[in-house]
């Protein structure tokens, strides 16, 4: 069969286990420069995702300096424009230092960002976000929220389930994500903004932005691989079990699955958050939230989600290389391309990571399928060999 492929399209090559496909694109990174290099760095990040077959990636606003105006978005774009080498399109922060208090200049950053969010905390206050919604709109972007009502937390750092009861941790609630997961769908549909929501985890997430599509609010959502394939069930005393949001039940694992084949979820996303060895050392109760992903991805979800017929191979693909440009208005190249060996069986390890973050639920799994080659503009970037 062809080797070559139409953007979207999957074609084998002739006689293997192998398929080339358009390389994957991630809107939801942390590669933490400027402010932490020590955990991961622009350059680290572009070689973890070239490894796992990305070409394009979005890095998060929780920075230090705060993306939050023209002159500090630069500190982070001349490190890009420095280092990288895939196409790296940051976000801008929603609030200026994050803080969840006073929009940002939308109209002066909009240029040079794939949207805005302020990922890591949740826009508490709704006036804020009702304005950030309307000045998004208005100049045409999107708002990425990182949805977490504080008020519900009650400092917890796991699911409020069985688990955490079993062990005596303290929960968060599934209520302090899709309760303002409807707040906000409530406001984008006031307002006209094309809403994105980070990192969905919950059953009743999914069921309030299933009720806005159904009624014509302009919302599309991600979930990550951790979601579909653990749940709370897997939890154990280890830091590389902890992220925000937390492993759910497994009843939210089955609706989020749900929820991806019949198009509630529109995308996938990594959450890419490495940190380093020290902060992840601490169990769930003290270690920081937040776990690497690039490299793992496909496989985990190859393995999980393909193999056991949950989705088709294409529809993987398309979760992870097509609806996110689609959606986000990222470049599209059909030299853009990552070939895939389906066929590779093999064990994760972490300490071989380009990442400079080596936390991972899925260290020590046994997967099926490998990024053997990514191409970016046509020219070799990652070579399994």
């Amino acid at each position: 069969m062809k080797n070559t492929f139409s953007y979207g399209t999957i074609f084998s090559e002739s006689g293997a286990n192998f398929v080339v496909c358009p390389a994957f694109c991630d809107v939801h990174v942390h590669f933490r420069e400027p402010g932490r290099p020590d955990k991961e760095t622009i350059l680290s990040g572009c070689r973890s995702a070239a490894a796992g077959g990305y070409t394009c990636v979005c890095p998060m606003p929780n920075l230090d300096p705060v993306p939050d105006s023209e002159e500090h978005l630069e500190k982070e774009l001349e490190i890009i424009r420095r280092d990288a080498f895939i196409d790296v399109i940051p976000y801008a922060s929603i609030t200026i230092g994050r803080k969840g208090l006073e929009v940002v200049d939308v109209a002066s950053l909009k240029g040079s960002v794939v949207a805005f969010s302020d990922d890591g905390s949740g826009v508490q206050d709704e006036r804020t976000m009702r304005r950030a919604m309307e000045l998004i709109a208005g100049e045409g972007c999107i708002l990425a929220a990182h949805c977490e009502d504080n008020s519900l937390l009650r400092g917890g750092y796991i699911h409020d389930g069985v688990y955490a009861k079993a062990h005596g941790h303290r929960g968060i609630c599934s209520e302090s994500e899709w309760k303002q997961i409807e707040r906000d769908l409530k406001l984008a549909g006031e307002t006209g903004c094309a809403y994105h929501v980070c990192h969905v985890s919950t059953a009743g997430s999914i069921d309030v932005i299933r009720r806005a599509k159904d009624r014509g609010v302009n919302v599309t959502c991600e979930t990550a691989p951790h979601y579909l394939v653990l749940c709370e069930d897997d939890l154990k005393e280890e830091g590389r079990f902890k992220m925000n949001p937390p492993l759910r039940a497994a009843s939210d694992r089955a609706a989020l699955i749900e929820a991806l084949q019949d198009g509630t979820i529109d995308m996938i996303a990594t959450d890419h958050a490495p940190h380093t060895a020290a902060e992840k050392s601490k169990g769930l109760e003290g270690s920081a939230m937040g776990v690497t992903g690039l490299e793992t991805a496909f496989p985990v979800l190859y393995t999980f989600l393909v193999r056991k017929g949950v989705i088709p191979l294409e529809k993987l693909i398309g979760l992870m290389s097509v609806a996110p440009r689609e959606r986000f208005r990222l470049p599209v190249r059909p030299d853009d391309r990552v070939t895939l060996d389906l066929g590779a069986k093999w064990t994760i390890d972490s300490s071989k990571f380009f990442s400079k973050g080596h936390s991972t639920p899925f260290d020590g799994m046994e997967v099926f399928g490998k990024c053997v080659k990514t191409e970016y503009k046509g020219k070799t970037i990652y070579d399994a060999e």
